[in-house]
């Protein structure tokens, strides 16, 4: 008979973390298929890319399996070598995390303090404000205007508490962009206390001309300003949690302060090492993203559902109502995961991620089902 658990009582936990709201995954193949009990449910849920990792990652990981009984490299060293050498910054501008968003993690505990400030556009990417509140710090959320972050408002929200300015390019989970024009201006006003982290997941993706490469255009002119990219969008890496931030050396350094030892596992160093060695993947990968992007863009607005745009990323935003809920479910009832998006600060709004051909047919006849009022058995 199992003994019973010592009681904790709420005052036990640290204040700040009391109304907090964890961060809501979007929902697994598997459980949707053992609740539901459908054969077929397809994923648009997470904005994962669909082509699973690049041939050389595959490889990597083949060779390295026997190996796994050993601890990771701790300081990830090939992988932050090989990051410096493509990105042409110095070794000591690396942080590689567990995902962007474990970089994103360390980077506020060594910042913020109880009382400290940051902003960001919203809806965006939830952990900007979760990160901040489990600190004590304050979040400050600026309207989105168009469907896009309102630079000039956020500057307006600055003040002598602010640590960090949030820049989430392109935005989740709008899949929109602010131009090089508006974060040149952004960056001539924005005071020296601040540091600003752009927040460039999806930077492969893009192909529009008047989208900037924070690396190249900010941090090597002197901007205070780190800069996020990650492995588990284009390169197909998201069930290894590997990502990285490019800053100024005392910015990694004080991220490697805080980051928990041996947080990137063997397998995510060798996968990512091994996809950055691959020659033309990237950009084949960027092509299919752009035609599938617009059949989903058809897709959605041939249903009523008119995605934002211009959408830049491998995922599409539409609102959907007051509440998305009630469409995120039925078409969980259809086999197709969406994600309703209260936690991003949309609830009346879907985001749907670009997926496979067979993928977005499944979408699509699950859209028509519903508009005919037909529902699955």
């Amino acid at each position: 008979m199992a003994g019973s658990f010592a009681a904790v009582v709420e005052s036990f936990f640290r204040p700040a973390i009391a109304d907090l709201v964890p961060y809501e995954p979007g929902k697994p193949v598997d459980e949707v298929q053992r609740e539901l009990g459908l054969d077929r449910v397809v994923k648009l849920a997470s904005n994962e890319g669909p082509l699973g990792p690049f041939p050389e990652a595959l490889e990597a990981l083949e060779r390295l399996a026997p190996d796994l009984n050993r601890y990771p490299d701790g300081g990830s060293y090939r992988l932050r070598a090989a990051l410096a050498e493509r990105h042409g910054v110095r070794f000591e501008e690396v942080a590689v995390g567990a995902g962007a968003d474990g970089v994103l993690d360390c980077l506020c505990q060594a910042t913020l303090d109880p009382g400290d400030e940051v902003v960001c556009g919203w809806p965006s990417f939830p952990s900007y404000v979760i990160d901040a509140l489990k600190l004590g710090a304050t979040p400050l959320r600026v309207p989105l205007v168009d469907h896009r972050y309102d630079l000039e408002a956020m500057l307006e929200r600055v003040g002598p508490r602010t640590k960090l300015v949030f820049v989430c390019n392109p935005n989740n989970p709008t899949g929109t962009m602010n131009t090089r024009d508006e974060l040149d201006a952004y960056f001539e006003r924005v005071p020296e206390h601040v540091l600003t982290v752009i927040d460039q997941a999806y930077f492969e993706y893009v192909d529009d001309p008047g989208y900037p490469d924070a690396v190249e255009e900010y941090l090597k002119r002197g901007r205070r300003v780190v800069v996020l990219r990650t492995f588990s969008k284009i390169f197909g890496l998201a069930g290894l949690r590997v990502g990285y931030g490019l800053a100024p050396e005392p910015v990694v350094t004080a991220v490697g302060k805080v980051r928990r030892a041996f947080d990137v596992g063997s397998q995510a160093q060798a996968a990512a090492l091994a996809s950055l060695q691959s020659s033309g993947e990237l950009e084949r990968r960027r092509e299919v993203n752009t035609r599938s992007r617009a059949e989903l863009e058809s897709i959605l607005s041939g249903h009523g559902l008119e995605p934002a745009g211009p959408a830049v990323a491998n995922f599409l935003y539409a609102e959907a109502g007051s509440d998305a809920r009630p469409l995120f479910e039925r078409l969980l009832r259809e086999g197709v995961i969406v994600r309703p998006l209260h936690a991003f600060g949309a609830p009346g709004a879907i985001r749907v991620t670009v997926g496979t051909p067979e993928e977005q047919r499944l979408l699509a006849r699950a859209l028509r089902r519903l508009q005919a009022g037909v529902h699955a058995a």
